[in-house]
């Protein structure tokens, strides 16, 4: 049996590139094209990342209309309950070009992943309704086996809106669905031809799921809540997930409790600090410098944040208001009112 490695040894896999090391984990400036390109074949455990979607969003010319407010692909919503909403990508915006662009970046991205996982080793990468076909064609593409899907339950304000530019005259149509789940690809590097789960388990480490703390099998479906406030203070990333979510994604990503996590896309840390609280290793990949300097900072922080009883029941409430307006009953007559569910919730 392999045991988990030790600081000092996940040096090597820094490979020349400018390395911060936190805790059990380390943090790259790199390119995450160039430093998996030179990865040692069959040496990471799993994969759990948040890539930008950034073919065209991130383009120069995007970023400052992005800035100026003037839109371009980024769709600068409107207020909401007292709230300025963040800046969303318009990806019905992508034409064909663009779309064989995304195809391409993660047909290769999945090509150099897939060589630098071990067999068996699950990959989670975090999309979205309209982009996840063609995120999934690609990393399929790139021999990567897909596995499902885990649905992240949150009220993501994407879609909603009514026609651009025709509100007045459809104000009884929206575009797209009000988005209310974020959906996480999950795939794994193929087990060698006959390979059975447990061997690969015994050789590699790799090749399943690890349960739940109480025994009971992960779920594709975990209720989830925006990000908390106390945590976008610490990391002003504009795609930062919660320690709460990303907490249990790292956990399942390792069957045996042992190995490497990496994110290939780190941004400002917040799976490195989900490894980070849970004691495990981790690598974190980032190219801008930026969020490379923020990631330093904040991955301490946010790995030592524990929720306290407030922020629980937060979490609560926003994830029965979200099942309130999904309507999952259907409102029918003989379903549970909502208030008697969260007093049962919070009962000893």
């Amino acid at each position: 049996m392999h045991h988990l490695p030790a600081v000092n040894s996940l040096a090597a896999l820094t490979l020349g590139w400018d390395a911060r090391f936190v805790g059990g984990s380390v943090l790259l400036k790199a390119d995450c094209f160039d430093w998996l390109k030179r990865a040692p074949e069959n040496s990471l455990h799993a994969i759990v990342t948040d890539p930008p979607y950034g073919v065209k969003e991130y383009d120069a010319d995007q970023l400052q209309k992005r800035e100026e407010g003037r839109g371009g692909v980024w769709r600068i919503p409107p207020a909401f309950d007292g709230h300025q909403r963040s800046p969303l990508p318009r990806f019905t915006a992508l034409d064909k070009k663009e779309r064989r662009r995304i195809l391409e970046f993660f047909t290769e991205w999945a090509r150099l992943a897939g060589a630098a996982l071990r067999p068996g080793g699950h990959l989670f990468i975090a999309t979205n309704s309209f982009m996840s076909q063609l995120v999934y064609g690609a990393l399929v593409e790139g021999k990567l086996e897909f596995r499902g899907e885990i649905i992240r339950l949150v009220q993501t304000l994407r879609g909603g809106d009514r026609p651009k530019n025709e509100e007045k005259e459809f104000p009884d149509v929206c575009s797209m669905p009000r988005g209310c789940f974020e959906p996480w690809g999950l795939f794994r590097k193929p087990l060698p031809f006959r390979m059975t789960v447990g061997e690969c388990l015994r050789q590699f480490q790799t090749g399943g799921l690890r349960r739940l703390p109480d025994g009971n099998p992960f779920k594709d479906v975990i209720p989830s809540e925006k990000t908390p406030q106390r945590e976008r203070r610490i990391a002003a990333h504009p795609s930062l997930k919660p320690q709460s979510f990303l907490r249990q994604m790292v956990y399942a990503a390792l069957p045996l409790g042992e190995g490497v996590v990496v994110d290939p896309f780190m941004g400002s840390g917040s799976t490195v600090a989900a490894a980070e609280h849970l004691g495990l290793h981790s690598i974190g990949v980032e190219r801008d410098a930026d969020f490379f300097a923020m990631s330093e900072k904040a991955v301490p922080r946010l790995a030592a944040l524990v929720p306290d009883q407030a922020e629980r029941e937060e979490i609560i409430e926003e994830q029965f208001q979200l099942l309130e307006e999904v309507d999952l009953n259907g409102g029918k007559a003989n379903s549970l009112p909502s208030s008697r569910i969260r007093c049962a919730s919070r009962s000893p």
